[in-house]
C-alpha cells in the first residue's frame, strides 16, 4: 500500500511538472519541440504550414478597377489581365460590383486557354454561361448551375448588384472547374450563384482566367464601408390601380412597397412596416383617392435628417372588369394570359383593352404570342417593339413611339389589336395606341413567317403589368337608346374578315334591345344595319338573307350575359356577309346569319359595333 502511495504521488508530480514546461515554453513561443530537436523536425513543421497556406490564394487582378466608372463600358471590349489557374490552389477574388441596368449588365468571369482563342466557359452573375462549342449560348452538358432560389426576384437583385460586395471562389480540378460566388446587396441582401464541374477539356496545364464587364465597372480588392446617405425620393409600388368598394383597407395595401433612391444614388426597397401612411380624403367612399407615404430613415436605417414622401392612386369602384395580370402590376412573365384564339386564312380579330404597367422596364406591358391550337408557339412580340420565335425576323417591326416617355405614356392607354391570318403562311400584328399623353401610335408587325394558315391562333398576355377588358358601348344601366353610343369606324379590307367577341346585356324587355352592327362606307354613309334578332335595314338588306337557330321562347333572357362572336366579311364582290356565333347564358350556341348584303363597294366598307337599350362589354 505504501508504495503504491509513494508511486501515485511520482506520477502527479510527474504529470504537473510536464504541465508546467508546456505552460513555460507557451510563454516563449510555443517552441517547445525545437528544444533539442533535429532540425529536420522544425522544417518538415515550416514546410507543412506553407503548403497549407498556399492553397488558398487571394487574388487581385490587374487592372484593379475595370470599366468605365459611368458604366458606359462595351460589352468585350475590356479585360483583366490573364492569370494562369494552377491545381491544388483555390483562388479566392473580392470585388466591388457597380451593376447597370439590366441583369446581365455586370462582372463577367472568362476561363480560356492561353491563345485566348478557346474559351471553356464565359459566366455571367445572372444564372447565364456558354462557351467555345457549346451547343446554343448554354449547354447542361458543360457545367452546372445554381443559385439560391429558383424563385429569386431578379427585379431586386439587378438594384442589390448596383454596389454588391462579392467573393468569387475558384476551384481548378484536373477535368473541371468549380466557380462559387457569393453577393451581398448594397441593401444588405444576401445571394450566391455557382457553376459547378466546368468542362476545361481535360487540359488543366493550359487554363487562365480573365474578366469582362458589360456596361458596368468592377473594383477588386476587399470591399470597404458604404458610406451612410440620406433618403432624396421614393417611388411606391405594388398598390392595385383599382379594388371594389368595401374591400378592406389590409387587403389593398398588402403587397404595397417602396423604392427609396438616397442622396447617393443608392436604392432600396422597403415593405409597409417601414413607412407611415394615410389615404386622403377617404378609403371607404367610391372615387380615386390619394395614399401618402413618409419615409423617414437613411440608407443604414438611421435617423434621416429630413424625411421623404411619395404619393399614389387608387381608385375604389362599384365593379370590376376582366383583367389579366395582377392589379398590382407584379405578375411575372406572361404568368397570365387569355385563352387561344383561333383566327383563319383571311380573318382579322379585333381586341380592345386597357394597359397598365408598373413603368420600371419598356417591356413591362402586353404581349401577343402566336401560337398553334395546342399550344406550340410560333413565337411572341411585344409594346416595344421585340419580339422572338420562329416567326420573328428582324426588319418585321415598326413603330413611332415617344421613346423618351415610353414608360409613362403606356400606363393607362387604350389599346386596339388586330392580329391578321394573311393565308400565306404569314400574319401581321398591329397596335393602335391612344397614350396616357392623348396622342395615338401604331406598333406593327408584318409578315410574321413559318405560319401554318389552317392552325394560327393567339393570346394575350403581360410582364409587371395587367391588361383591363373595359371598353364598354352603351350606358351600363342598359338606358342607351337606338345607337346612341358605337365603336369607332372598322375597315374591313376586300377578301378579309373582321372578329370581335364582347359579353352582350339587355334589359331585356324587347328582342331588339341587344347588339346592332351598322354597315358604312368610311365617311359614314350606310349601307344598313342589322340586329341580334334576325332583322335588318337598309340598301344592303334584303329578305331572305337573314337566317338564325335561336330559341325565340327564352330569346330575351339568353341574350343577356351571353358571349358573342361577330364575323363581318368583305366578300370583295359587292356583297358582304354578318356571323354572330352566340353562347348563350344558357349554355347554349347559336348562330345568326346574314349572307349575301348587297350594293357594297368592295373598296370602301366597314362597320360600327352599337346597341339599343344594351350594352356590350369587349373580351
Amino acid at each position: 500500500m505504501k508504495i503504491m502511495k509513494y508511486l501515485n504521488k511520482i506520477a502527479t508530480s510527474a504529470c504537473f511538472a510536464a504541465l508546467g514546461m508546456l505552460m513555460l515554453t507557451g510563454c516563449e513561443g510555443a517552441e517547445l519541440y525545437s528544444i533539442g530537436s533535429p532540425d529536420w523536425i522544425s522544417d518538415k513543421a515550416d514546410s507543412i504550414a506553407a503548403a497549407k497556406a498556399a492553397k488558398v490564394v487571394t487574388l487581385i487582378p490587374t487592372p484593379d478597377v475595370l470599366g468605365a466608372e459611368d458604366n458606359s463600358q462595351d460589352w468585350w471590349s475590356v479585360f483583366t489581365d490573364d492569370v494562369q489557374l494552377e491545381q491544388g490552389k483555390t483562388y479566392q477574388i473580392p470585388l466591388t460590383n457597380y451593376g447597370g441596368a439590366s441583369n446581365w449588365n455586370n462582372f463577367v468571369i472568362i476561363l480560356r486557354n492561353a491563345a485566348k482563342d478557346y474559351e471553356y466557359a464565359v459566366l455571367r452573375a445572372d444564372n447565364w454561361g456558354w462557351g467555345t462549342g457549346y451547343t446554343g449560348e448554354e449547354s447542361a452538358g458543360h457545367f452546372d448551375k445554381s443559385m439560391e432560389s429558383d424563385s429569386r426576384d431578379w427585379a431586386a437583385w439587378a438594384k442589390a448588384m448596383s454596389r454588391a460586395q462579392c467573393m468569387i471562389t475558384i476551384i481548378p480540378n484536373p477535368t473541371a472547374v468549380d466557380v462559387k460566388i457569393t453577393m451581398v446587396g448594397a441593401n444588405g441582401a444576401s445571394y450566391s450563384q455557382n457553376y459547378l464541374n466546368v468542362n476545361i477539356n481535360n487540359s488543366p496545364e493550359d487554363l487562365y482566367l480573365s474578366f469582362t464587364v458589360d456596361h458596368s465597372h468592377i473594383v477588386f480588392g476587399v470591399p470597404v464601408d458604404i458610406p451612410d446617405s440620406n433618403p432624396a425620393s421614393m417611388k411606391l409600388n405594388g398598390l392595385p390601380s383599382k379594388v371594389l368598394l368595401g374591400t378592406t383597407y389590409e387587403d389593398a395595401i398588402a403587397n404595397l412597397t417602396a423604392e427609396v433612391t438616397f442622396e447617393d444614388g443608392m436604392t432600396k426597397t422597403v415593405g409597409i412596416d417601414e413607412l407611415e401612411l394615410q389615404v386622403i380624403p377617404d378609403f371607404e367612399t367610391l372615387g380615386t383617392k390619394t395614399l401618402v407615404a413618409v419615409y423617414n430613415k437613411t440608407f443604414k436605417g438611421e435617423a434621416a435628417v429630413k424625411p421623404v414622401i411619395g404619393t399614389t392612386t387608387i381608385n375604389i369602384v362599384d365593379k370590376m372588369f376582366t383583367c389579366i395580370g395582377k392589379t398590382d402590376n407584379s405578375s411575372g412573365f406572361r404568368e397570365e394570359k387569355t385563352e387561344n384564339f383561333k383566327v383563319a386564312p383571311g380573318e382579322t380579330y379585333v381586341n380592345f383593352f386597357t394597359n397598365y404597367t408598373n413603368g420600371a422596364e419598356n417591356w413591362n406591358n402586353f404581349i401577343i404570342t402566336l401560337c398553334k391550337a395546342d399550344g406550340t408557339e410560333y413565337g411572341f412580340v411585344r409594346a416595344d417593339n421585340w419580339g422572338t420565335g420562329g416567326c420573328y425576323w428582324d426588319g418585321c417591326q415598326s413603330c413611332d413611339w415617344n421613346w423618351a416617355n415610353f414608360k409613362t405614356i403606356l400606363n393607362g392607354a387604350k389599346v386596339t389589336t388586330y392580329i391578321t391570318n394573311n393565308g400565306d403562311g404569314t400574319a401581321d400584328v398591329k397596335a393602335v395606341v391612344l397614350g396616357s399623353d392623348g396622342n395615338t401610335y401604331t406598333q406593327s408587325y408584318t409578315g410574321l413567317k413559318n405560319i401554318d394558315a389552317n392552325d394560327f391562333c393567339f393570346n394575350l398576355s403581360m410582364e409587371k403589368a395587367h391588361l383591363e377588358f373595359d371598353k364598354v358601348i352603351g350606358a351600363e344601366d342598359n338606358s342607351s337608346t337606338f345607337r346612341a353610343d358605337a365603336t369607332d369606324y372598322i375597315a374591313v379590307p376586300a377578301g378579309k374578315t373582321i372578329v370581335n367577341r364582347f359579353i352582350n346585356y339587355t334589359n331585356g324587355v324587347e328582342n331588339w334591345n341587344n347588339f346592332i352592327i351598322t354597315l358604312y362606307k368610311a365617311d359614314g354613309t350606310e349601307y344598313g344595319f342589322v340586329r341580334a334578332d334576325n332583322w335588318g335595314i337598309g340598301e344592303c338588306y334584303w329578305n331572305g338573307c337573314q337566317s338564325c337557330d335561336w330559341d325565340w321562347g327564352n330569346f330575351k333572357s339568353i341574350l343577356n350575359e351571353a358571349k358573342v362572336t361577330t364575323y363581318i366579311t368583305n366578300n370583295g364582290d359587292g356583297t358582304a356577309d354578318v356571323k354572330a356565333v352566340v353562347l348563350g347564358s344558357d349554355g347554349n350556341t347559336y348562330t345568326q346569319r346574314y349572307t349575301g348584303l348587297k350594293n357594297i363597294d368592295a373598296n370602301d366598307f366597314g362597320f360600327k359595333l352599337s346597341m339599343e337599350k344594351a350594352h356590350i362589354v369587349f373580351e
